[in-house]
């Protein structure tokens, strides 16, 4: 995936349009590194935020919406001095590979001061800029999720303050912690627990009678309610952890849901419906045409070999009757030819010699006539042409119902598609309730500060319940219950529980041990000091990282100074980053932070040209100064440089081709 061109217009501090061409391949050799100059506040921040809310729309983690709302978002972006009459715009072109072949399109998002709906206008252009691509206006949110998930963007579009947060605590920020999980894919070990566990509880019910069945539903429902409970408060307790970010990760969660269960679309339901409508018409019309085309010459086309005998033997026919007329009219001409010829003084051996040849060449013709087969279609000439009108007209009969055919696919196919997505697209009441979520979700910022640790005690107390109650099941069930094939199921169901989690321990440490080794071999690659660590363990259930050094040793982290805490960070992201196997762009904001000159130089020339295939880089002149900029073109790493200039009197920016220097 490259990012290609971003197009800005009375977005933030960039008043009018503003493009900035991104992509990195030049007419020489390909360089990685857009750099992108600008002051603080001048803009650089809103920059990624963009390219995040084209992305992501309504789901952009953006830096500056805080606790807004998506409408007060999208009002807090529009530029101070934009006209009222224009609307702001995001567009963002991209390229990526699509059954092996490269693809574009160009994401555009507008919307107006104070929108009726509260949100952004979305389209999507293919190649040629010119036709909406309408099927990935409507699913947009699927595709982006499996080309560039949510939940692991942030290993490649981040912060200096993402990397400053990750140095200086002990665990990863949640945001992290949820892309190391979607990276190891443990959410799927997880369901399948959930699952197995819905399954084991079902054929309880089947295998227990009617007195059985009431205790059970009792002990069931019992243990239903507790896991209900043991949920709502570890959520809870999720959220006073991590206060004002998990709520906000609660809320995404939220939104994430309605756009999957088709809250979306449901805004759009009588418009697809229309469409579906019309479309149905349409294809109607189109096959009480084809029917006419078969009431009509169609039928004729089954017989083409048919048609082409008759009309060869009706030409042979013709032709032959057109030799015995000339026959008889080359008799009548030799006649006078030989009368004329004997008032002449030409001797009679001469005369008898032309009329034997006369006679042999008349012999001739006809003898051609008489090889071919008795006439039997006894067609005359207006007959013949009717014949050639009508495989003329049969023709184009043929063309039309094959074009109508291809047609009536075509329309088949957006049905299908249509019905598709009004079938995914959410009842009002169901509509309703998603929206409530995601709206109380936002309420819920208030209550950040709630007592943890009473909500800890509650949490374990009710973790001992829970298992009370699901030994007290299995107890119930194994002596009450004797159905030797259902219990089979629910045994093995048990084995396979215990070898899933046997296996998502493996697998965790397998994925982990890939992954301490990519961030032990990108941090020693980006430290100038390779005798500070000798491996770095990741723990299986915070995701904290330890280090060890050459004896075994733990190194504890306020050893390392500050600009090696921030090296360690984004080797810790860039590990991620390798693990993951997507070739995406990296786009880092403010990237060289407290690191002094030495670790600076460590990444402008390990870290910056290697990240990715793209690499945007957003930085003041104290970051990227005139030493590193120097470093990055001696290098040739850098293909585009790009000057954000602020003007403080009119608070706008505007982009300038060229750095600081």
């Amino acid at each position: 995936m490259i990012f290609l061109e971003l197009v800005l217009q009375n977005f933030g501090p960039y008043s009018g349009r503003q493009v900035i061409n991104l992509d990195p391949r030049t007419e020489e050799n390909p360089r990685p590194i857009l750099l992108l100059g600008g002051m603080n506040g001048g803009g650089k921040t809103t920059l990624m935020d963009a390219i995040r809310l084209a992305l992501y729309g309504q789901r952009a983690q953006c830096s500056t919406r805080g606790n807004l709302s998506y409408s007060d978002f999208l009002n807090q972006c529009v530029n101070s001095k934009a006209n009222p009459a224009e609307k702001t715009r995001v567009e963002l072109l991209f390229e990526h590979i699509e059954d092996d072949k490269p693809i574009k399109y160009r994401i555009v998002r507008t919307w107006e001061k104070n929108p009726k709906d509260g949100k952004d206008a979305l389209g999507i252009l293919g190649d040629d800029d010119t036709w909406p691509v309408e099927s990935l206006v409507n699913t947009w949110d699927d595709y982006i999720e499996n080309l560039l998930p949510l939940g692991i963007s942030n290993l490649f579009l981040f912060d200096g303050e993402q990397v400053k947060e990750l140095a200086e605590q002990e665990t990863p920020p949640q945001l992290v912690i949820e892309a190391i999980r979607g990276l190891l894919g443990l959410e799927l070990a997880d369901k399948l627990a959930l699952d197995l566990e819905v399954l084991v509880n079902r054929k309880r019910r089947e295998m227990a009678d009617i007195k059985d069945l009431a205790n059970l539903e009792e002990i069931e429902k019992r243990l239903l309610q507790q896991q209900e409970d043991y949920q709502e408060v570890e959520q809870k307790l999720a959220s006073f952890k991590n206060q004002i970010e998990e709520l906000e990760t609660i809320q995404r969660e939220a939104l994430d849901k309605f756009v999957s269960e088709g809250g979306k679309i449901a805004g759009e339901r009588s418009q697809l419906e229309e469409k579906q409508k019309e479309k149905t018409t349409a294809l109607e019309t189109i096959r009480q045409s084809l029917c006419e085309l078969a009431a009509d010459i169609l039928p004729l086309a089954l017989i083409p070999n048919l048609l082409s005998q008759v009309e060869v033997q009706g030409a042979n026919e013709f032709r032959n009757q057109q030799v015995q007329l000339a026959r008889d009219v080359l008799l009548e001409r030799d006649k006078r030819l030989l009368e004329w010829l004997s008032q002449l003084a030409i001797a009679s051996t001469q005369i008898d010699k032309i009329q034997s040849f006369l006679a042999e060449d008349i012999d001739n013709l006809y003898s051609i006539s008489l090889q071919a087969e008795a006439p039997w279609l006894l067609a005359d000439e207006e007959s013949l042409s009717q014949l050639d009108n009508m495989r003329y007209h049969l023709q184009n009969a043929r063309n039309i119902a094959k074009q109508k055919l291809g047609n009536l696919k075509n329309l088949e196919e957006e049905i299908i598609t249509l019905e598709r997505q009004v079938q995914t697209a959410a009842e009002p009441e169901a509509y309703q309730k998603l929206r409530d979520a995601v709206e109380d979700a936002q309420k819920e910022v208030v209550q950040a500060k709630a007592n943890y640790e009473t909500t800890r005690q509650k949490l374990a107390a009710l973790t001992d319940a829970i298992e009370i109650t699901k030994k007290e099941l299995k107890d119930y069930t194994d002596k009450n219950i004797d159905h030797k094939n259902r219990e089979h199921i629910v045994t093995s169901a048990s084995k396979v529980q215990e070898t899933l989690k046997v296996f998502r321990e493996k697998l965790t440490l397998r994925k982990l041990n890939k992954l301490e080794e990519e961030v032990k071999n990108c941090f020693l690659y980006l430290l100038h000091k390779s005798d500070l660590v000798f491996r770095i363990a990741i723990d299986t259930k915070t995701f904290a990282l330890s280090l060890f050094d050459f004896d075994g040793k733990p190194v504890p982290k306020h050893r390392l100074s500050a600009g090696e805490k921030q090296l360690l960070a984004i080797a810790f992201l860039w590990g991620l980053a390798k693990v993951s196997g997507l070739r995406l762009p990296v786009a880092i904001d403010t990237p060289l932070g407290r690191l002094d000159s030495s670790h600076r130089n460590n990444l402008v020339e390990k870290y910056f040209p290697a990240a990715s295939h793209q690499v945007i880089l957003l930085s003041t002149d104290t970051e990227i100064g005139p030493k590193e900029v120097e470093t990055l073109r001696k290098n040739e790493a850098i293909a585009r440089e790009y000057l954000l200039k602020y003007d403080s009197a009119t608070r706008q920016t505007t982009i300038q081709k060229g750095y600081f220097w």
